[in-house]
């Protein structure tokens, strides 16, 4: 079972031969022992016989379930699921070792966790059905998908169903954790569930997670951080050897037990995932040693795979190694082990006979329950906003102006005096730097290196961990360090953080705050200079926003730190410092600690003079970023002609401001930085001319970047490639003139 126990055949000096024919051969033949070796009679001895008949009722529950999933195919496999068969006795084991203060991120497989975790089966068929009273998601997500907050109950926060990327948010969580240890602050469920006692309480996080899983190389990265910072956490592995029609010499050169060994400092375990006493021998050692303190464990526990894939991928379609796996069947072979230790025979006959009648009451009871109101369907899409209305000084009395930089880093700073749970994290933003822009200077010596640190260079760990870090109660700062960099994050964004409010009916929505520097600013190059809001803008779920002056960075960074979802907040890299010409206006005055703007609300930061635009003379730019800069320099060629709205977020988006800055001029030019082509800007303009065509005396403008693949190192390039103050004057003289 533990590291020591392991076969000596994974210890060996590593294969020098034909590593695709000896050694995924040799990976195989020790997976498929594991099938033939006996269950230690001593372990199922030493776990307690109520246990272990507990165990028993709970297995027929499942294997029940199953049973009738297939029978009643024609109404149960209307949307697709997949069940435990095979996997039960180790899912079980971990569930009795689960606490109600832990956190839990089971994946689609797990119905059986889920049982022994204290569900009916009622609330895992209305999942299955898709029922208006399913407890997760009330009809919105996958069977075995659960997120739950309930007394008595881990904590389960939402996860999709992508493989693998369970991984990162549960480790996430496992941060959170010893993040608040760290600070000598009671996690707040710890403290709702056991009050006084809370600081003596230990949680720690399980991610079940299977084999072929262990391939992503997401979950590389939360190895490796589960490892830097010790973090407590079980990782259970459950390995059929199947991904979906994939077998495992096909998908790996190794076992995840031996994928563990390049990881010093996770220790690692092997169980027989088929057999109660095994398992939860095992698995109770690792809990014990996470639970200790002394890092992060993974239990590999090798099972059959006896159903379907899923009720979609049918076995017979493809499988010849049932017979095999069947010998495995972990049900069966409890029943012997209780036999054999004395359990009367007509014991277990009326734990299987109360199974099976709670599992057919249970269905007839499910199909009897209410399917969602249609009228439901878009609710919980976010959770409420904390800031609805400005507030604070923006233009204090005496104040200096700061640059926009530094009016960020001063709000950041605002925050982590203020909240304690708050905590900033990224690529080089702790240590002596602070950033590569220094965008967090100091922050680290100030704050310490537990709350302010360096990641490595993990964009999917940084935000894909705030899912996990937001559940357990601590609200994460975190930044992309550049937005071309952003992409291997969007796995993370789009299907743990965007999703997550939606899919359990605003139990969990995220509020993360990512940072990122975006934008060109003189000889950055194709790799530094990118623009990605539209790509941002297609995610639901998330809220996107892009400052173009200091006191509104200072507001909008504060409010959407205190906004309960998740934020993206784009801060152009040439408006930092105002050194690029035509920006010394994004140096404003800095507002007071504690301002705050409402995320979704434009401002106006150039009007039109009143008899301009009485006689009609005048046109709108509707922009944002650095686009408002551009705007302001190339008016001076129109005194008086010109109003610019800047949007401040383009997510939610202040759309009842652009139709009445619309109906006042009748000629609008929509500008941005990015290249043009089916971009934000010109889904912008199109939607401008469906809402406002009776008040328009021109077609909408539009004008962006050159449609290339990147931004040209050769600051001339660059220069034909992007917007300027001059090349939006021709755009404005052409659009006054029509």
């Amino acid at each position: 079972m533990t590291e020591s126990a392991a076969p000596a055949a994974a210890e060996t000096t590593p294969d020098t031969t034909d590593f695709a024919a000896t050694r995924v051969a040799s990976a195989a033949a020790a997976a498929a022992a594991a099938f033939t070796a006996p269950a230690p009679a001593a372990v199922t001895a030493a776990v307690d016989g109520d246990l272990l008949k507990r165990a028993f009722g709970l297995m027929h529950t499942a294997a029940e379930m199953a049973a009738l999933f297939e029978e009643e195919k024609t109404v149960a496999a209307r949307y697709v699921h997949a069940t435990a068969r095979g996997h039960e006795a180790v899912q079980l084991a971990a569930a009795f070792l689960l606490k109600e203060t832990d956190y839990a991120a089971p994946y689609y497989r797990d119905d059986a966790l889920l049982l022994g975790l204290g569900l009916r089966p009622y609330e895992l068929m209305l999942q299955l059905l898709a029922k208006a009273d399913d407890p997760f998601s009330g009809g919105r997500t996958y069977y075995a998908h659960p997120s739950l907050r309930r007394a008595g109950v881990p904590m389960i926060p939402h996860q999709s169903s992508a493989t693998g990327m369970q991984a990162i948010p549960a480790t996430g969580a496992a941060h959170a954790l010893a993040y608040f240890e760290s600070q000598k602050l009671v996690v707040p469920r710890t403290a709702e569930l056991a009050g006084e006692n809370a600081a003596a309480i230990k949680p720690l996080v399980l991610c079940s997670i299977g084999d072929g899983a262990m391939t992503e190389g997401e979950v590389a990265e939360a190895l490796q951080m589960a490892i830097l910072h010790q973090l407590p956490i079980v990782y259970l592995v459950q390995d059929n050897d199947w991904g979906i029609s994939a077998t495992g010499r096909e998908m790996r050169a190794m076992s995840a037990y031996e994928f563990a060994a390049g990881f010093p400092g996770l220790r690692r375990m092997q169980v027989d995932g088929a057999d109660f006493g095994s398992s939860y021998t095992g698995l109770s050692e690792a809990f014990a040693h996470v639970r200790a303190r002394r890092g992060p464990v993974l239990v590999h526990a090798k099972c059959p795979l006896l159903g379907h894939h899923t009720s979609g991928v049918r076995r017979e379609w493809y499988r010849s190694d049932l017979a095999a796996h069947q010998v495995q069947d972990p049900l069966p072979r409890l029943h012997r082990q209780l036999l054999a230790a004395g359990v009367d025979a007509e014991v277990l006959t009326q734990l299987q006979a109360q199974a099976r009648a709670t599992v057919r009451a249970d269905w007839a009871e499910a199909l009897a329950a209410p399917n969602p109101d249609p009228a439901t369907f878009a609710d919980h899409e976010f959770a409420p906003p904390a800031v609805t209305a400005e507030a604070g000084e923006r233009s204090p009395a005496g104040a200096d102006k700061a640059l926009m930089v530094d009016a960020a880093l001063h709000a950041v700073d605002d925050i982590l005096r203020e909240f304690p749970e708050a905590l900033f994290y990224g690529q080089d933003v702790g240590g002596e730097l602070g950033g590569v822009f220094r965008e967090a200077a100091l922050l680290a010596k100030k704050y310490g290196e537990k709350r302010v640190f360096n990641t490595p260079i993990q964009e999917a760990y940084i935000v894909g961990s705030t899912a996990g870090m937001a559940a357990v109660g601590a609200r994460p700062i975190v930044e992309i360090q550049f937005a071309d960099y952003i992409w291997p994050a969007l796995n993370q964004l789009v299907e743990e953080l965007s999703k997550s409010c939606y899919l359990t009916m605003g139990k969990f929505p995220i509020p993360a705050l990512i940072r990122v520097p975006i934008g060109a600013y003189g000889g950055g190059g194709p790799y530094h200079s990118g623009s990605i809001e539209s790509t941002l803008l297609t995610i639901r779920g998330i809220k996107v926003v892009y400052p173009s002056n200091a006191a509104d960075m200072k507001g909008l960074m504060r409010a959407a730190f205190l906004d309960p979802n998740p934020v993206i907040m784009l801060e152009h890299k040439g408006l930092y410092w105002s050194k690029v010409s035509g920006t010394e206006e994004a140096k404003t005055v800095e507002p007071a600690a504690g301002y705050v703007i409402p995320l979704g609300q434009a401002a106006i930061a150039q009007a039109a003079d009143a008899e301009q635009l009485r006689r009609g003379n005048t046109a709108l730019v509707v922009t944002y970023g650095m686009g408002v800069h551009w705007a302001r320099a190339a008016s001076r060629d129109f005194p008086g002609q010109i109003e610019i709205l800047d949007l401040r977020t383009l997510s939610p988006i202040d759309f009842e401001a652009v139709t009445a800055a619309t109906r006042r001029h009748g000629k609008v030019l929509v500008l941005t930085e990015e290249p043009l082509l089916n971009s934000f800007a010109e889904s912008l303009a199109g939607r401008i001319q469906r809402h406002c065509f009776t008040v328009l005396d021109a077609p909408v403008f539009t004008l962006g970047a050159a449609n290339l693949p990147a931004i040209a190192l050769n600051v001339e390039l660059e220069r034909q490639m992007l917007p300027s103050a001059a090349k939006v004057a021709v755009a404005l003289a052409e659009l006054l003139g029509y």
